[in-house]
C-alpha cells in the first residue's frame, strides 16, 4: 500500500513537471513570433510613464535616504564640534585663571622687592560679612611668623587691614572698610591728616580734618605713619596707599571737615594679600610696661620683666625696649 502511494506521488510530480516545461517552450515560441512581440512593444509602451514615475520614486527615496545618512552623520560631527569647543572654551577659561592669579601673585612680588619689611604672601580662604563687619581669613598663621598687630597689604601695595587674631596655620584680618577700623591718614599734596573710619557698601570717611586744609578730589590719602617716639607710633607703618578722596564735605561753621575715600583696592574681592611681620607700632603691650611691684628684697616678681632700662651714663634715664603691639 505504500509503495502505491509513492508510485502516485512520483508520478503527479512528473507529470507537473512536463507540463510546465511544455509550457515554457510554447511561451518562449509564441514570445518569437511578430503578434506577440508587437503586444510587447505596445504594453511596454503604455507602462513606460509608470515605469519612468516609479524610477522617479525610487531614485527619490533613495537621494531622502542618502539625505538622512549625511544628516545623521553631520550632527554627529557637530555634536563632536560642539564637545570640543566646549572642552576648549572650559580649558581657555582655565588658562585666562590661571594667568590672572598668576598676574596678582607678580604684582605682589614687585610690590615686596619694593618694601623695607619682611613680608609673608597668603591666601584668603573665607569672607566674613554681616552688618557692621568685614573680615577675612588668610592661610597663614604662627608657622609663618605671623602675630595679632600684624598689617596686611594688597596689591600696588594698598593698606588692606590688620591682623586680628592668629593660629597655627590661618589668621583673621580685619578690613579697613570694617566699621571698627580707624586709620590716620595723610593727603598727599597737603600733608593734612585725618582718621579714616570704615564704612561698610560705600567710600571710607576720612574725620576730623582741619577746616583750613583744601583737599580735593583725586588727592591720594596714604598712612600717617606718625610717631611720638622710638616706641609710640601708629600701629600702621608710613605711605602705604589708602585710596582717592572722591567727595569733601566742609562746613564754613565748622574747624574740621570730612572727606570720603575710595579704597585703593576692591577689599571685598581681596585674594591674595602680603602681611607685613616685623613692624612694631603701637603702644607696648601692657606686660612690658615698668612695674612698681617688687619683692621684699627689692628685686622684680618672677616673669616680669622692666620695659626700660637705663642708659649709660645718663643716670637711669630710660631707653624703650621694641615690643609688638597688640592694639588697635
Amino acid at each position: 500500500m505504500t509503495g502505491l502511494l509513492a508510485n502516485r506521488t512520483v508520478r503527479r510530480r512528473g507529470i507537473a513537471y512536463g507540463a510546465l516545461l511544455l509550457v515554457s517552450v510554447v511561451l518562449m515560441a509564441a514570445s518569437s513570433s511578430a503578434p506577440v512581440a508587437e503586444f510587447q512593444r505596445a504594453v511596454g509602451f503604455a507602462f513606460r510613464p509608470i515605469q519612468g514615475v516609479l524610477n522617479d520614486i525610487a531614485h527619490t527615496a533613495a537621494s531622502v535616504a542618502d539625505a538622512v545618512t549625511e544628516i545623521d552623520q553631520l550632527r554627529q560631527a557637530n555634536q563632536r564640534l560642539a564637545d570640543e569647543n566646549a572642552r576648549l572654551t572650559v580649558e581657555n577659561d582655565r588658562l585666562e585663571e590661571i594667568k590672572r592669579e598668576n598676574d596678582m601673585l607678580t604684582g605682589l612680588l614687585q610690590v615686596r622687592g619694593g618694601l623695607t619689611f619682611e613680608t609673608v604672601a597668603a591666601q584668603v580662604i573665607a569672607r566674613e560679612s554681616s552688618e557692621f563687619r568685614r573680615i577675612v581669613s588668610i592661610d597663614r598663621g604662627t608657622d609663618r611668623g605671623i602675630a595679632v598687630g600684624d598689617v596686611v597689604i594688597g596689591a600696588g601695595g594698598a593698606l588692606a587691614g590688620r591682623v586680628i587674631e592668629v593660629g597655627q596655620t590661618f589668621a583673621r584680618v580685619r578690613l579697613i572698610i570694617d566699621t571698627e577700623s580707624t586709620v590716620v591718614g595723610q593727603i598727599g599734596p597737603s600733608a593734612a591728616t585725618g582718621e579714616v573710619v570704615g564704612q561698610l557698601g560705600a567710600a571710607l570717611v576720612m574725620q576730623n580734618i582741619d577746616a583750613a586744609e583744601r583737599p580735593k578730589i583725586g588727592d591720594e590719602v596714604v598712612t600717617a605713619g606718625i610717631e611720638l617716639s622710638s616706641q609710640v607710633r601708629s600701629p600702621y607703618p608710613k605711605g602705604l596707599l589708602i585710596g582717592q578722596i572722591v567727595d569733601v564735605n566742609r562746613d564754613a561753621n565748622a574747624v574740621v571737615q570730612t572727606a570720603y575715600i575710595e579704597p585703593a583696592i576692591d577689599l571685598v574681592k581681596l585674594e591674595y594679600v602680603l602681611v607685613i611681620t616685623n613692624y612694631l607700632g603701637g603702644l607696648p603691650d601692657s606686660n612690658l610696661q615698668p612695674t612698681q611691684l617688687t619683692n621684699p628684697d627689692g628685686t622684680l616678681p618672677d616673669s616680669e620683666q622692666p620695659y626700660v632700662t637705663p642708659l649709660p651714663g645718663q643716670g637711669g634715664a630710660p631707653t624703650p625696649r621694641p615690643a609688638r603691639s597688640s592694639g588697635p
